[in-house]
């Protein structure tokens, strides 16, 4: 089957997007993003040596920039592919629920299924939707696939997802479900590749961007991570709070505090933004000489390691560490911070190493090996569409 695969990554601000052909190796030709989408859209393609292709921008406020944005993603595509054509798209979806533990190939039942998950998580799941709906729209003979990031940690023991609620409430759906977990797939495949005793063992990975989370991996298998029911829970974020005592929510709510006050308050005005009161973004706070934005980078790199601790219980010691996602592809001065807490487990990094963004980052006498390495969730996305579609369309044959 001949064509290329087009893999979407919507999140709530921005959609970036990946084209690979559809062949056994997968080769990328396109990536690019739509960005600003709920104020000016901007829609930019480069080639794999970086050349742009196609750009645009939208008016400020432009009620169908989205569906237009979405459109014109699809016709570019379609118009720059040598042949063949689209042969599927796939889609990253945040939260699968307790059902949805492996890609599927997009139905109006599906759709509906997972249109009931959106109060599990109001922030994204909206945001991964959207697109599934404006190409039906357009192109509903084209073939889509959802991939879901909850769907990694389906391997995660009984006792790392429970909650100490009444077994009915537990039993409803509400439970640890664990979140990035294309990213942690890609990573473990990577270390898999690279550094394949490390692979085998254990390991601590950390997804750090303007969404962050840790996840402990043995054998590249998730064991235990930092986010639970929804992208709300564990670090320290941009804009999310990150563990919160309920108690919280109580006493906002006695305070007179409505629901979608507290939501707002803590999904796009908490983190690192509510403890600075600069920034959400690490760059601007590492710049500033604000004591607030030391502060909330401080916290930031704290819970890192308080969160890696935990995770070296879960799984009887540490043997590597391993950064990635914007944060901690590109910070040296936040995985810097964060080894440092971790000294006592025998971490200790190369400084200039770190600074260079070098994939080992560690010194050779470190007891844990600490490694930077850029995950891809686009080519995670379109391996699992092109598998999926490849079996349906197989068993649609026979």
């Amino acid at each position: 089957m001949t064509g290329s695969i087009l893999a979407i990554n919507a999140g709530s601000s921005s959609l970036k997007f990946a084209l690979f052909e559809n062949d056994a190796a997968l080769t990328e030709t396109v990536r690019g993003e739509i960005e600003n989408l709920e104020s000016a859209p901007h829609f930019r393609a480069c080639d794999n040596a970086g050349k742009v292709l196609a750009e645009k921008r939208w008016p400020a406020g432009s009620k169908k920039a989205f569906a237009d944005s979405v459109h014109m993603l699809i016709e570019f595509a379609e118009a720059h592919l040598d042949c063949g054509g689209l042969v599927a798209v796939g889609h990253r979806i945040v939260h699968g629920g307790v059902a949805h533990i492996a890609p599927e190939v997009v139905t109006p039942t599906l759709l509906n299924s997972l249109q009931a998950l959106t109060p599990f998580d109001p922030l994204h799941m909206p945001h991964n939707l959207a697109p599934i709906h404006a190409i039906a729209a357009a192109r509903p003979a084209l073939a889509q696939v959802v991939c879901f990031d909850t769907a990694f940690h389906h391997t995660l023991p009984p006792v790392a997802r429970l909650f100490a609620l009444p077994r009915a409430i537990s039993e409803a759906g509400v439970r640890r479900y664990g979140f990035h977990g294309l990213s942690y797939e890609y990573i473990a495949g990577r270390l898999k590749k690279q550094v394949p005793t490390l692979a085998r063992g254990r390991v601590v990975a950390a997804h750090l961007g303007s969404g962050a989370s840790m996840c402990a991996l043995h054998n590249g298998i998730s064991i235990a991570t930092t986010m639970g029911f929804s992208a709300l829970d564990g670090l320290v974020m941009a804009t999310r709070c990150g563990r919160l005592d309920p108690g919280v929510l109580l006493y906002l709510g006695a305070q007179g505090h409505s629901f979608s006050d507290i939501e707002e308050m803590l999904y796009r005005r908490s983190g690192l933004v509510g403890v600075s009161g600069i920034s959400g973004d690490v760059r601007v706070l590492l710049a500033s000489i604000d004591p607030h934005a030391k502060e909330a980078i401080d916290l930031f790199t704290y819970q890192i390691a308080i969160e890696a601790g935990g995770l070296a219980s879960a799984l009887g010691g540490m043997d590597g560490l391993v950064f990635t996602a914007g944060i901690g592809e590109h910070a040296p001065a936040i995985r810097g911070a964060a080894c440092e807490r971790l000294a006592w487990l025998g971490v200790q990094l190369d400084a200039s190493a770190n600074a260079a963004n070098a994939f080992c980052i560690s010194t050779p006498e470190s007891r844990v090996a600490v490694h930077v390495i850029a995950t891809d969730e686009e080519a995670m996305i379109a391996r699992h569409t092109q598998a999926t579609h490849q079996a349906h369309h197989l068993q649609e044959s026979k």
